[in-house]
């Protein structure tokens, strides 16, 4: 079923707008989830609250592209569930380690906090994904917003694990300078 469809299904107030969902995007949205939290049932739950919170919002919310809704929903429950799951000193996943790597950008976050509004910074990063290549912009994205491990993306690019850290800390120093050219101070 196609995404017009499907968000017609939710504005209709239609239960197999949840089925449909799943189907079309599950693999999907629990890839994300199990990304940043590195558990099979918390990633489920999270992907059952993301559709419960699809069919909450839309409507009013009517997503142009559904992929891009549900994976922010996902993403967002799943980064709370990992704040929960790391105040009781349990988790896992990718998320410490891509924290890690982007830590090195920002030396003190409340400086960057007071000095920065934070749609500039979105905006300038956005700019600068702007200047990469399709793959290497592709590969900053798996990496940071989907939060996929090193071996995943050296897999689904047909590249060895060193060259995907490589081009990943490449992209990190270019964009730290990409953003102190422009007078982002980090």
């Amino acid at each position: 079923m196609d995404d017009v469809k499907i968000v017609r299904l939710y504005w209709d107030r239609n239960e197999d707008a949840i089925p449909a969902t799943a189907e079309k995007y599950g693999s999907y949205c629990t890839s994300i989830a199990k990304n940043i939290l590195g558990n099979e049932e918390d990633a489920e739950e999270c992907v059952n609250d993301t559709y419960l919170n699809a069919w909450n919002s839309i409507p009013p919310h009517r997503p142009s592209i559904l992929s891009a809704f549900l994976g922010k929903i996902t993403r967002n429950l799943s980064f709370n569930r990992y704040k929960h799951n790391s105040a009781d000193k349990r988790g896992g996943g990718e998320l410490p380690a891509v924290l890690d790597e982007l830590s090195e950008l920002v030396f003190d976050s409340n400086n960057v906090e007071q000095e920065l509004n934070t749609k500039e910074l979105a905006n300038a990063i956005d700019k600068f994904l702007d200047t990469l290549s399709p793959k290497k912009r592709s590969i900053f994205v798996c990496r940071y917003w989907y939060t996929d491990s090193v071996s995943e993306i050296a897999a689904r690019y047909g590249m060895k694990e060193g060259a995907v850290s490589m081009t990943l800390n490449r992209l990190r120093k270019k964009l730290h300078n990409y953003l102190l050219e422009r007078g982002i101070e980090i």
